[in-house]
């Protein structure tokens, strides 16, 4: 039943998606704001005015992600009248849902939506992500998930989660909750990779883009939650890895445990790539 209802409002919010004259797409915030459970538009510019101030924080125009407009409102059974909203970006709904009030239920399902479509659209705009061979990709995606790791690492200590020992049962959560159960142990005997091996270094493109999703977002989620204790870290962690899990399901994707293992690891081909730099 929660599969069922978390597909209904991912279409939802495709459904209430704007394209304009150039291809972009956007959102009115009058109709977001409903569909986001807000019945006070005015308590839904509050949380505007947040996005407002993170899309500053993070180096980005506010006026590129949100644009005051006129929006058609239904008023009657057959009246509408222009009143005045805004026009918002992905990026913008993204930050809206970060900052939105997060018992409504389908905030969380706004979330999961907006951060896979902005990091979808991240990808695509980085110079020619999605052209370059499976190996390429496997590199750039490795490299960004050992600066997430650091960054979820200093998000758990400063929940709480201090030793070596307390940050090792907080990754097992995460993977706990990504992969239907299986810990690092047991992903490494599903995956047949030795001892030694380091389970990120043999995933293809596909699973490490699951698994930076999930540390980002386990990250963003530890520090606007202001978690407190290594029990509710843990929690929060296993929380957000089955989030992702339950996307990856809802879009028909492959389960992360069954996607197979690249006949290289990343070790090996930074190798190969070390020696094409140097023209060997």
């Amino acid at each position: 039943m929660n599969k069922v209802i978390g597909q209904q409002q991912n279409k939802t919010f495709e459904t209430i998606k704007n394209i304009d004259k150039n291809g972009n797409e956007f959102w009115y915030a009058r109709i977001l704001a409903k569909t986001l459970d807000y019945s006070d538009f005015r308590n839904f510019l509050k949380v505007i005015d947040k996005a407002k101030i993170a899309c500053e924080a993070s180096g980005n125009k506010v006026l590129d992600h949100i644009v005051k407009v006129n929006e058609m409102v239904q008023i009657g059974s057959d009246a509408t009248r222009e009143i005045s909203s805004f026009a918002l970006s992905r990026y913008a709904c993204y930050l809206i849902v970060q900052n939105a009030d997060s018992s409504k239920p389908i905030i969380a399902n706004g979330q999961t939506y907006f951060a896979i479509q902005t990091r979808r659209k991240e990808l695509e705009d980085s110079t020619g992500f999605q052209q370059l061979p499976e190996d390429q990709k496997r590199l750039m995606l490795r490299n960004e998930m050992a600066t997430h790791n650091k960054q979820l690492a200093a998000a758990a200590k400063d929940a709480g989660v201090i030793t070596n020992l307390d940050y090792a049962i907080f990754q097992n959560h995460g993977y706990k909750g990504l992969y239907g159960g299986l810990d690092n142990k047991a992903i490494h005997q599903r995956k047949g990779l030795k001892k030694s091996h380091k389970i990120l270094d043999h995933m293809g493109s596909t699973e490490l883009a699951a698994n930076l999703f999930r540390a980002t977002q386990t990250e963003e989620k530890l520090k606007r939650d202001e978690v407190q204790g290594k029990q509710q870290a843990n929690q929060t962690h296993h929380a957000v890895g089955k989030k992702v899990r339950q996307t990856i399901q809802e879009l028909g994707g492959t389960m992360p445990e069954d996607l197979a293992v690249p006949d290289k690891g990343i070790k090996q081909l930074e190798r190969e790539q070390k020696k094409l730099d140097k023209g060997e």
